[in-house]
């Protein structure tokens, strides 16, 4: 689902808590906030009862503190519990005087649960506090999600919150909101709360257009899918749709996600094996999708696919000045699919 750039996986950090392995300290840094916050927010909620949060429960911000207050509150012995859970958050206002944890880290305290929440930003690999940070507990670096890998996370999120949804209402989803975590798993979890009379706990894309504000009809994805059908007169009625729609329409969202798609067949056209479970992992991508680039590779041979990649960058381009002053997105967006059509 997600390339993990850290050491230890958030699946693996996860499972450990919930199974009462707990480390002395984590260490919680990169570019997504999401999986820092479920981390952080799982051992704030979950290792305590609620007699034992007002003595043994620090949470504090470092925009606030100084390091040297950290490890004060770290050093110090749990009252009438197990442990004592210390939780930096905003720990990146520290990074001046990050490198002092060392002298923590030379004996820290088992019975404390130390996190820090490094967030949009990460610590020099090469420094030797960094390693001890791996020694003493776990170092975490938030996993890279891609474009192209948020319908398959959106599936995900949905089957560990007991839901189901449909590809064509993930897609939806994935190209309405984009890359942001946070806010996907806030618009799933409110989409959670309204089908929960039904007792169906399925997501339907009528369910997204109806509370999301997303048509079902014209958007980003029916648009990829009248393009991979080479449905004409679909695409021209959704582009015109988009050029009605100039709030909702960004022409750089749309072509990004044109080219993950067009990418994507190529490299599905290149594949010895085109079998479905085969190009599933070879492309990254949910089976669930895989048909929508078996029937656009029925449609466009290999030299056709490479061009349209080209054509896509060269509209890109001109969306960002170069070498267009005065057309419009909508211009460009009919000028490329009329391109990538014939």
């Amino acid at each position: 689902m997600a390339k993990d750039d850290g050491k230890v996986s958030f699946n693996k950090i996860m499972a450990n808590l919930k199974a009462g392995n707990y480390a002395p300290i984590y260490f919680l840094m990169g570019e997504e906030p999401y999986f820092i916050d479920k981390i952080s927010d799982y051992i704030e909620h979950n290792i305590l009862n609620d007699d034992e949060k007002d003595m043994n429960l620090r949470v504090l911000y470092g925009k606030d503190i100084k390091i040297e207050d950290a490890i004060i509150e770290a050093r110090q012995y749990p009252f009438m519990a197990e442990h004592r859970v210390v939780i930096i958050k905003e720990a990146q206002n520290l990074k001046r005087n990050i490198d002092k944890i060392e002298l923590y880290l030379k004996a820290p305290v088992q019975s404390t649960i130390l996190v820090f929440c490094y967030k949009y930003d990460k610590l020099d690999g090469r420094k030797k506090y960094v390693k001890d940070i791996e020694k003493a507990g776990v170092l975490f670096q938030t996993p890279t999600i891609y474009d192209n890998q948020m319908p398959e996370w959106v599936i995900s999120y949905c089957q560990e919150e007991g839901l189901k949804i449909d590809a064509r209402a993930a897609n939806m989803l994935a190209n309405h909101i984009g890359k942001d975590l946070l806010r996907m798993a806030s618009e799933i979890d409110k989409l959670k709360i309204i089908i929960a009379p039904s007792k169906t706990n399925t997501i339907t894309a009528e369910i997204v257009e109806r509370n999301v504000g997303i048509s079902k009809e014209y958007n980003n994805f029916e648009l990829v899918n009248a393009l991979g059908k080479k449905n004409v007169e679909l695409t021209f009625r959704i582009v015109d749709y988009f050029g009605k729609s100039p709030k909702s329409f960004v022409i750089q969202t749309t072509l990004a996600v044109l080219f993950n798609f067009f990418h994507n067949t190529l490299h599905y056209q290149l594949l010895t094996d085109k079998t479905s479970e085969a190009a599933s992992q070879r492309l990254g991508i949910n089976r669930f999708f895989i048909k929508d680039y078996v029937d656009a590779a029925r449609l466009y041979p290999i030299a056709k696919l490479r061009r349209i990649i080209g054509y896509i960058r060269h509209t890109d381009a001109k969306s960002k000045g170069f070498g267009s002053i005065n057309t419009s997105p909508e211009d460009l967006l009919k000028e490329l699919c009329y391109k990538i059509l014939y």
